[in-house]
């Protein structure tokens, strides 16, 4: 899977270098035969390749490792993220110099309750179309842009200060369970019979 996304990220013009950063052997052994000098394999660290640990950790290893005035990071787990999309969040962060992060989200419209069953974005009594709910907005995980300086001193990649793009729903589809794989199937098949 991590292929779509080196692959997409390759067309992408604002892109001065491309990192995997992975604790896995194979995956830097198939990312070396495949794309070679075009990527810099970052090896993980034992200490932060656990299931558990805070990617906010492993960005601030990787922010030490490779120098860069504004940083992308997006996932393999994420393979419809389109060059075009990519571009444009980084166009909007250079361009927008009041915020200190950037990353992507996914409109939900939906009505949705918090275990003890309160309602949050809607009132039972009076039920209006969940179309015309005001949005909540997912952070789906897609893409985030900042600054070095951001991440090592707020200690997160959202910043203090973020701006979010709103990323289709089709185009933002994650995998993280083996229905995400069914469902990403899916609309992979439904998007070549489109073409």
């Amino acid at each position: 899977m991590f292929a779509h996304i080196i692959d997409t990220l390759l067309t992408c013009s604002g892109l001065d270098e491309i990192v995997i950063d992975t604790d896995s052997p194979e995956i830097r052994q198939l990312a070396s035969r495949r794309y070679g000098s075009a990527v810099i394999l970052l090896p993980r660290p034992d200490h932060l390749s656990d299931g558990t640990t805070s990617m906010n950790d492993v960005l601030l290893h990787d922010v030490g490792e490779i120098a860069a005035e504004i940083y992308l990071q997006t996932h393999s787990t994420n393979p419809f993220l389109r060059r075009e999309t990519i571009e444009h969040a980084i166009d909007m962060f250079v361009d927008e110099s009041r915020h200190d992060a950037l990353f992507g989200v996914t409109r939900v419209q939906t009505r949705l309750y918090r275990a003890d069953a309160e309602p949050i974005n809607h009132d039972p009594e009076a039920l209006i179309r969940t179309q015309d709910l005001e949005p909540i907005f997912e952070e789906n995980s897609c893409l985030y842009l900042f600054r070095g300086e951001t991440l090592t001193t707020k200690g997160k990649r959202t910043g203090s200060n973020p701006m979010m793009l709103e990323i289709p729903r089709e185009e933002a589809w994650d995998i993280d369970e083996e229905i995400d794989f069914l469902v990403a199937e899916c609309l992979w098949k439904a998007s070549r019979t489109q073409t």
